[in-house]
């Protein structure tokens, strides 16, 4: 009991001097640090990833967390997981793929967890409470979350950390492509599936290569991002999202404090302009912000996009302006190691996408079905300016996740989509995606939908997304894009096929 209570003691005063730099920025850093007390861990004591090498992932099939199995199986970890959505008997594609690296999978029962196991992960999603974290701790095995893993696996590397709160992914992948294609061999942890990773049969999310570079998404949701320390840090944007927008200033402002060598924002974005540390780094959209990249000449025809970035000429196929902003920023990092602007614009035309970021479903009797992970006001206004030069009639449907976000972002979700709609585009929900927990259902998808009739939108509500297909058939019109929109649920990408196929 002495020696338990010494420790805790011990730990407690490591704590107190992280919280004493953290305090001021937000209380909830407190919160993670005595988490990290209560599971007897000091992570400031573990200076390298390579003290690990039996490795359990609790959570194992979230896009997070699978990256990472990935990306330390790569590195020749023993790693193993389970998940809830591993059942007896049930067939699961996450799960044979992950099989396929290497990484053996359990069922959610503990079985996988044994005394040779020295880490073990668990995602934000799982509570202290799962039988696996409580037989982790009978055992005396580390727990580490998902982003504490990643900051000490940025450690190891020369590390790109790409934050902001919105574009991460894409810009991500567009990194790695462009470095790919110089011939840096960069290795990748992304929160979602490159296109050319996964036509290799992987899940896409993460690779490993033998080059100097990583390449990150770091995330803000959940505060995490202030624990990577990268060599280059990028700031895409800052848009009210999982935050408000103080909160996430604090939170961008400590990563821009702890960003190495280089830090590079948007300087057309009026709030990340604002952590600016040298304009000649930075990337913009109009020359009058004075950045080092500037984009503009801006077109798109269909599914194509052109502009110019310092008068060299980029094509792409993709949509939307945003993803202008997105390649602009990749090239003010690649440029920075040493990537040329043709070299960039060559990797860039080949440039194959992500998973369920406008991923073209198929078109049929003149509708366009586009799937899209768009989920936060400003990613929706977005995905649907996106799509509406590429049909005469464009019309939307979203599946919020989570009744404290739609409650948060209720009115920014009806503003943003508002502003952004044609007169004869159509703007369709269904009821608030619910993954569990003891949310308080006291706000639906259809008040967002009211709200916007009563600013005159075409809008309108199906309570039950199987319902969709039958209800919104008449309202086609000639060459129509439908676009399907949604995060968190992982039977969205099955739901956009079943909706292709029905109509």
């Amino acid at each position: 009991m002495v020696a338990r209570n010494e420790e805790k003691q011990y730990l407690w005063q490591e704590t107190k001097i992280e919280c004493s730099k953290l305090f001021l920025f937000k209380p909830y850093f407190l919160i993670t640090f005595e988490c990290r007390i209560l599971r007897t861990v000091n992570i400031y004591n573990i200076m390298n990833i390579n003290q690990f090498n039996n490795i359990f992932f609790i959570g194992v099939a979230g896009s997070g967390m699978s990256a990472i199995a990935q990306y330390l199986r790569g590195i020749g970890k023993n790693v193993s997981g389970s998940d809830r959505y591993f059942l007896q008997g049930t067939p699961n594609e996450t799960r044979e793929k992950l099989e396929a690296e290497g990484i053996l999978c359990f069922l959610q029962d503990g079985s996988g967890i044994t005394d040779k196991t020295d880490l073990v992960v668990a995602s934000t999603a799982i509570e202290d409470t799962v039988f696996e974290v409580q037989k982790a701790r009978e055992l005396n095995i580390p727990i580490l979350r998902r982003s504490e893993v990643l900051a000490l696996i940025s450690e190891s590397k020369k590390t790109i950390a790409v934050g902001g709160t919105s574009g991460k992914s894409t810009t991500s992948a567009m990194i790695f492509d462009i470095m790919q294609h110089a011939g840096l061999e960069p290795s990748i942890i992304s929160g979602a599936g490159l296109t050319s990773i996964i036509r290799e049969g992987k899940i896409g999310n993460a690779k490993v290569g033998k080059g100097e570079w990583l390449v990150i998404e770091a995330d803000e949701s959940d505060g995490s991002i202030v624990q990577y320390h990268p060599e280059i840090g990028l700031l895409l944007n800052i848009e009210k999202d999982h935050q408000e927008i103080d909160e996430l200033m604090e939170i961008f402002g400590t990563f821009r404090d702890n960003t190495k060598e280089l830090f590079i924002t948007n300087r057309s974005n009026k709030l990340a302009a604002k952590l600016s540390v040298k304009a000649a780094n930075d990337f913009a959209t109009a020359a009058s912000e004075g950045a080092g990249y500037t984009g503009g000449d801006f077109t798109q025809n269909g599914l194509q996009i052109q502009f110019a970035v310092n008068g060299s000429v980029v094509k792409m196929n993709t949509v939307g302006k945003h993803n202008m902003e997105n390649a602009l920023a990749a090239i003010a990092v690649v440029n920075r190691v040493g990537v040329s602007y043709e070299t960039a614009a060559n990797a860039l035309a080949q440039y194959e996408g992500i998973y369920r970021r406008h991923q073209i479903i198929g078109e049929k009797d003149n509708v366009l079905v586009i799937d899209d992970y768009a989920h936060n006001p400003a990613k929706c206004a977005a995905s649907i300016a996106a799509c509406q030069p590429v049909a005469p009639k464009l019309i939307a449907w979203f599946q919020p996740h989570g009744y404290k976000p739609t409650r948060f972002l209720r009115d920014d979700f009806v503003h943003d989509i508002a502003a952004v709609l044609r007169p004869q585009d159509e703007i369709w929900m269904s009821e608030i995606f619910y993954a569990g927990g003891s949310a308080v259902k006291d706000i639906s998808a259809n008040d967002l939908i009211e709200d916007l009739k009563k600013l005159g939108k075409n809008a309108y509500f199906v309570e039950d997304r199987n319902q969709l297909v039958e209800a919104v058939k008449p309202h086609f019109d000639g060459q129509t894009v439908l676009l399907l929109m949604g995060a968190r649920d992982p039977s969205l990408e099955v739901f956009a096929k079943e909706v292709f196929e029905q109509l």
